[in-house]
């Protein structure tokens, strides 16, 4: 029986409500932004108001949460989707400000499990995932209709020929880090997440990559929200992911960055000590 955890509590405790955004002040700008963002953006609001004393108010949600919220006229100000697709959902119903949007990032998804797993797997058409699961093991994602890792998920199964053998193994949630949380904790075996969501829990370890060909290609945008376009803040902190402070950490964090003109950029990033 398929199994959907729309309100995983440790995985949501994660994440800001989405039900009761902040209203911005002054000196803030208010960022409705994708979940498997958290831990660079986190870091970059931190950086940005070292800098210049403004605060980057963030809600973390499931990119289509986000999205329909902005609909509703939650009061975001900045809009950073996991896809394009929810992005485009916002700029057909003109509730994003067109030119300001930009694909600032790409990722990856991968199969993880916990990290004392000895599993070893070839990520492909010949992959028995079913069989990894077991009699009752379930297979964390999120969820496959509307949040983009779950889409992605979803797609590149399909693409393998692995989706049917699975898709009534599913613990389906309402975003990737209540995934990413179901197998640090222990309480689904396996799960496919953003190799970014990878790198920020140190209680999981990638066992794959999935082939980029089998999904769409992971691109995340943002944008200023109609709401944000009187609001300077809104552009300066959208400017500012663009710097090199910025970029590095979601280099750090591992993301692909893109430049404006949509090639892969490299940021000259001082190295890790």
């Amino acid at each position: 029986m398929r199994r959907r955890l729309a309100g995983f509590g440790l995985g949501l405790s994660l994440i800001v409500a989405v039900g009761a955004p902040a209203v911005a002040q002054d000196n803030q700008v208010v960022v409705f932004a994708a979940a498997s963002l958290q831990t660079a953006l986190d870091a970059i609001g931190e950086e940005w108001t070292a800098e210049t004393g403004n605060i980057a108010v963030i809600s973390y949600a499931g990119s289509s949460a986000l999205a329909r919220q902005i609909e509703e006229r939650a009061p975001a100000e900045i809009f950073m989707s996991a896809d394009l697709n929810w992005m485009d959902y916002l700029a057909e119903r003109d509730l994003i400000v067109a030119d300001t949007r930009t694909n600032l990032l790409g990722n990856r998804i991968v199969l993880v499990a916990p990290v004392d797993s000895t599993v070893t797997v070839e990520i492909g058409p010949d992959l028995d995932l079913a069989g990894l699961l077991g009699a009752d093991g379930r297979l964390a994602v999120a969820d496959t209709d509307a949040v983009p890792a779950g889409v992605y998920a979803k797609a590149a199964l399909e693409s393998l020929g692995l989706w049917d053998d699975v898709a009534g193994r599913l613990a389906q949630t309402e975003n990737v880090r209540a995934a990413l949380a179901l197998v640090s904790i222990g309480e689904a075996p396996y799960g496919i997440v953003y190799a970014t969501d990878d790198n920020a829990d140190p209680a999981v370890k990638a066992l794959g990559v999935f082939p980029e060909d089998s999904h769409p290609p992971i691109v995340y945008p943002a944008a200023v929200t109609a709401e944000g376009a009187d609001n300077p803040l809104a552009a300066a902190f959208l400017g500012y992911l663009r710097s090199v402070a910025a970029l590095c950490i979601f280099v750090g964090e591992g993301f692909t960055v893109f430049a404006e003109d949509g090639s892969v950029a490299a940021p000259s990033c001082p190295a890790a000590e």
